[in-house]
């Protein structure tokens, strides 16, 4: 039964996680709108949810959120934020409002004004003051009407303003928050209360964590300001986490505190500042949070507590040395390329210079259009590609900041978003750059200021043994962690890696093992094979092995597998010209993972013991995993292996990802080079049949085909719509049988290509072969099977016009393999073939006799052909109903096998 949703033109609410001071608030206005629904949003704070569930609830008559109906809300009262991301729970009332109708806002609030204004809510009533508490803000406009309270509420509204200003001991304490505690005391309000209530008793595990915060603490001088961090990771959540920074600041005489909570996903910051110099309102803000000058908190989801580390560094050091500006660091007048300019002109250019990479502007102007990576133009001339234009390669969509723009955005440039440099653009053209260097010039004299995403060589870390143990089995976990311990027996470092890694991290773990060490990769796959009773297969041109286990058991209930375990070497590997075999050198992880195709496969997870779980990501790919992007490591990616382009389609569909801008930029680039036309036909075809192996293949050939990619392969593949439209049935069909669980399984790969050359002639399909490389036997089944198909068709027309009987629809496809069966079913319209094709491999193919060859030799046939031709009739009965028990087909056996002997007798046999 569906409850009715509670009618409410009147609606007071705080904001989600709410405090003492965004409780009493509701409550304080209360008084000024009788008749309001309050809204009570949920809180995080233990002590406060227990003081609301056994006494709020009651005396206040809070309603949940859920219960309320959006559309009745005439007028909401929001008190203690103005932030609407701080107002889920009223979404729905605060779209109407956008969208035009009629909800009035009215807002009462003590926090400054948020980073992004686009956040802060217009409201048409209201009071913003910069005050201990908002409950000091409602309170003195119910003085000031003569507004009385009751023991309850007098003590209840001044819990709000003694938390929130710390019992009138934060600098943020006003003279109006001491005057209304006065009037709130004479209105009746209980000490004692407010004391039980703020006097909070750590719990054992509390003082472990306060503990280890107190034990990580370290002191960064940010311009003569001294800045605490202190932090702490736990596994799950820990209520009450800002009353250990509460204790921290008391306990140490802390100036300016930031305290990080790593909590499961999500970082939980707690600031404190008594000190007009650092507002940590303003800086957690920035990080999605909020607060006021001396008291903030913030949680930031899918992040490292070095990654928000990093964030605070970058965001502390811009507010606290606001008159550090672009154009006072920035290099000028800036050296730039033309877009148009060959990528020979940007070589020369950088290498005068010395510079890692070049602004691009557009031709006659400074109008910024991109950059350019000396590394990048470094590869484009060692494939001959130097007479290319610039633009082609460049990184497009950069990022700009303007003269007046002060550190932070700077560093979110060069640090966040690794864009070597940061044009710096005034009135639409570039007057300056501003480069890594510059950028660690200003910061060199305070280290601690320095994200550590700008040090070489340093990682973005993150441990995730928990999802090892989460979500693989154990005895794949134990031959991991054995995999570790091997390499530090040997002393080498050792890395699972690769799409193991990518699909951990989306939840849908796979049992394929790819490891890469730091050493002599051979080597240790023979030491790994001997220690599980396996066996090596090696491939010394490239430095890997693979390790067979036959025999090994995941599951108890399950019969042993063979498990393969893929080993390589660290390994660089360089093209020596564009669509080339790779030539392979030792290296060390990073220059392995930089070697793969897109971001999202260069991902490693260490497996010694002493760090087993750190993820190594030098790429940013754990964000493009986040966004679901499909995105390369640099711009000559596909130059150097074109078939990556086929990958790109299938990871895309496969995931449900999207391809990036610039790597969709750089696909078009590489088949306008033709570099397909480069590849050996065998390469080519090894990605295709991947793709038309996979369950969403359709949507693979459609995004090829808006690609241009299919046409690249061949002209002939083209999607027509007669052909799109064979392949869409062949999918419902595909999609069908899949559904029936029937062995043996269809070769996707031969029925699709199939399906797209179904109107070939038969020499215009073995060209196809020819350009695709295929191996003889692969060759030879697919003329075969394109044969079988139209001879069965014929066939099946024939028979459709005829008796229809079942014998012989079973005689017609009997000898059509499975592939063949399901395109046909694809091809015809008629809903009587396709019903009786339906009928053929759900039930027909699979009907066998009750008797046997040994009936017949019970009966004194001798052995030899006839045996078939006797079985293949009483089959023949058997499906058309003259035979449907053993009796029957015995019977018949016994008059077939007299007719053999009759003709036996006959003159001339």
């Amino acid at each position: 039964m569906t409850q009715t949703k509670l009618h409410a033109p009147l609606v007071i609410t705080g904001h989600t996680n709410a405090d003492f001071d965004a409780l009493a608030a509701m409550v304080a206005a209360s008084k000024l709108y009788p008749g309001a629904v309050l809204v009570f949003p949920g809180s995080q704070e233990r002590t406060l949810r227990n003081f609301f569930i056994q006494s709020a609830v009651y005396l206040f008559n809070f309603k949940n959120p859920k219960d309320i109906d959006p559309v009745s809300v005439q007028t909401l009262v929001l008190v203690d934020s103005r932030q609407r991301s701080r107002f889920p729970h009223v979404k729905a009332v605060l779209d109407r409002r956008d969208a035009g109708e009629a909800v009035d806002i009215h807002i009462y609030d003590h926090h400054p004004d948020a980073m992004d204004p686009d956040d802060d809510l217009s409201f048409s009533t209201g009071h913003v003051e910069a005050m201990g508490a908002t409950t000091t803000i409602i309170c003195r406009i119910l003085q000031d009407r003569g507004i009385s309270l009751n023991q309850d509420e007098a003590t209840l509204l001044g819990l709000g303003i003694y938390e929130d200003t710390g019992s009138f001991t934060f600098p943020s304490t006003t003279p109006e928050d001491l005057e209304i505690a006065a009037w709130l005391k004479r209105q009746g309000m209980d000490l004692s209360v407010v004391g039980e209530l703020l006097q909070r008793e750590l719990t054992v595990e509390q003082v472990k964590v306060l503990g280890t915060l107190l034990e990580s603490a370290v002191t960064h001088e940010i311009n003569g300001v001294p800045v605490v961090m202190a932090e702490v990771s736990l596994e799950s959540y820990l209520g009450d986490f800002a009353i250990l920074a509460h204790k921290l600041l008391d306990m140490e005489n802390i100036r300016v505190l930031f305290a990080l909570g790593r909590m499961q996903d999500r970082v939980h910051v707690v600031a404190r500042s008594r000190t007009p110099d650092v507002d940590v309102g303003l800086i957690c803000s920035s990080l999605g949070g909020g607060g006021h000058a001396y008291a903030a908190s913030a949680t930031v989801k899918d992040k490292t507590i070095v990654q928000v580390k990093d964030e605070l560094f970058a965001l502390l050091f811009s507010h606290i040395n606001p008159h550090i500006l672009a154009m006072r660091i920035m290099s000028k007048p800036p050296v730039t390329v033309e877009a148009t300019q060959p990528i020979n002109d940007a070589v020369e250019i950088m290498t005068r210079y010395g510079f890692k990479a070049l602004p691009v502007a557009a031709p006659g102007t400074l109008m910024c259009e991109g950059v350019l990576d000396h590394s990048t133009a470094d590869k484009a001339q060692s494939h001959g590609l130097g007479h290319i234009p610039v633009s082609e390669y460049m990184q497009r969509d950069c990022a700009v900041v303007t003269p007046h723009a002060d550190l932070y955005p700077v560093m979110e440039i060069i640090v966040g978003q690794r864009q070597r440099l940061a044009p710096v653009v005034e009135d639409g053209e570039m007057v300056g750059v501003i480069t890594r260097t510059d950028l660690i010039n200003t910061l060199i004299e305070e280290p601690a200021r320095i994200p550590e995403m700008l040090l070489p060589e340093k990682s973005r870390e993150r441990n995730v043994s928990a999802l090892f143990h989460d979500q693989l089995p154990r005895p794949v976990l134990a031959l991991l962690e054995d995999a570790g311990r091997l390499g530090d027996e040997l002393g080498v470092p050792v890395y699972a890696v690769g799409g193991f890694v990518r699909d951990l991290l989306l939840k849908s773990p796979t049992l394929d093992l790819d490891l890469v060490v730091e050493g002599d990769g051979q080597a240790f796959a023979r030491a790994f094979a001997a220690r599980h009773q396996g066996r090596v297969r090696e491939h010394s041109k490239f430095k890997t092995a693979v390790v067979v286990l036959p025999h090994f058991t995941i599951n108890a209930n399950q019969p042993p597998r063979e498990q393969k375990v893929d080993v390589a070497t660290a390994r660089l590997e360089y093209y020596e010209y564009p669509a080339a075999l790779p030539t392979v050198e030792l290296s060390s992880i990073k220059m392995d993972l930089y070697r793969r195709d897109f971001t999202i496969n260069a991902l490693a997870v260490e497996l010694n013991p002493a760090s087993f779980g750190r993820l190594v990501d030098f790429f940013g790919s754990q964000r493009d995993i986040k966004d679901r992007v499909i995105r390369v490591l640099h711009s000559l990616s596909f130059v150097e292996d074109p078939t990556r382009m086929l990958r790109a389609v299938r990871f895309s569909q496969r995931y449900d990802f999207r391809i990036g801008k610039q790597t969709l930029r750089l696909i078009k680039n590489a088949l306008q080079l033709n570099l397909l036309d480069r590849l050996s036909g065998h390469r080519i075809f090894n990605e295709l049949k991947l793709i038309l192996n996979e369950e969403e293949f359709l949507q693979d050939l459609e995004m090829m085909q808006d690609l241009g990619i299919l046409k690249a392969i061949h002209p002939k593949l083209e999607m027509t719509p007669h052909r799109k439209a064979l392949l869409e049935e062949l999918d419902k069909i595909l999609t069908w049988y899949g559904l029936l669980y029937q062995s043996p399984t269809p070769r996707r790969w031969l029925l699709c290509l199939l399906a797209m050359a179904a109107t070939w002639k038969e020499e215009e399909l073995l060209a196809l072969t020819v350009r695709l490389g295929l191996s003889k036997k692969e060759e030879r089944e697919l003329v075969t099977l394109r044969r079988s198909v139209h001879k069965a068709m014929d066939l099946l027309k024939r028979w459709c016009a005829g008796d229809k009987s079942l014998s012989e629809l079973y005689g017609i496809m009997h000898q059509t393999p499975l592939e063949g069966a399901l395109l046909l079913m694809a091809k015809f319209d008629d809903d009587c073939i396709k019903k009786h094709l339906s009928l053929y491999l759900t039930t027909l193919r699979g009907i066998q006799l009750q008797m046997s060859g040994e009936h017949l030799m019970d009966m004194g046939l001798p052995p030899g052909p006839i045996y078939t031709r006797i079985l293949d009739s009483i089959r023949a009965a058997k499906l058309d109903g003259r035979a449907s028990t053993l009796a029957a087909e015995l019977a018949l056996a016994e008059i077939l096998v007299r007719q053999y002997w009759d003709a036996q007798q006959q003159p001339g046999s």
